[in-house]
């Protein structure tokens, strides 16, 4: 009951946390884009879209558990996403201070842009 709980709570999190940035790139994209002529609008929401979606949301948090765990190569960073070995679980509770260190900064400099813009 315990673990449902846990994971419950977690997935509530991690959409809570995405719906709050999503809201917050559509803050920024809308302010950029009104000022930009019609061309690199098209140019900006297209690698915009790629480079958030693909490199950030996507490769980002395997390239930081690679980071946090030198021991690892990167197809083993990449597997720890989708496996339940307990040697691998180990890894990626190691690799939890880093990763929550790294989602603080980025929701400080966030609030830091908004309080100081």
């Amino acid at each position: 009951m315990l673990a449902i709980i846990h994971f419950l709570t977690t997935i509530f999190g991690l959409a809570f946390f995405e719906i709050i940035t999503i809201i917050d790139n559509a803050v920024v994209n809308a302010h950029v884009l009104k000022t930009l002529p019609e061309k690199y609008r098209k140019i900006f929401l297209v690698w915009g879209i790629l480079f958030a979606v693909f490199i950030v949301r996507g490769l980002l948090p395997f390239i930081i558990v690679k980071i946090a765990n030198p021991s690892l190569n990167f197809v083993q960073a990449f597997t720890v996403a989708f496996s339940s070995n307990k040697e691998i679980l180990e890894y990626v509770e190691k690799s939890k201070p880093v990763l929550l260190l790294d989602g603080g900064v980025y929701l400080f400099l966030v609030f830091l842009g908004w309080l100081f813009l």
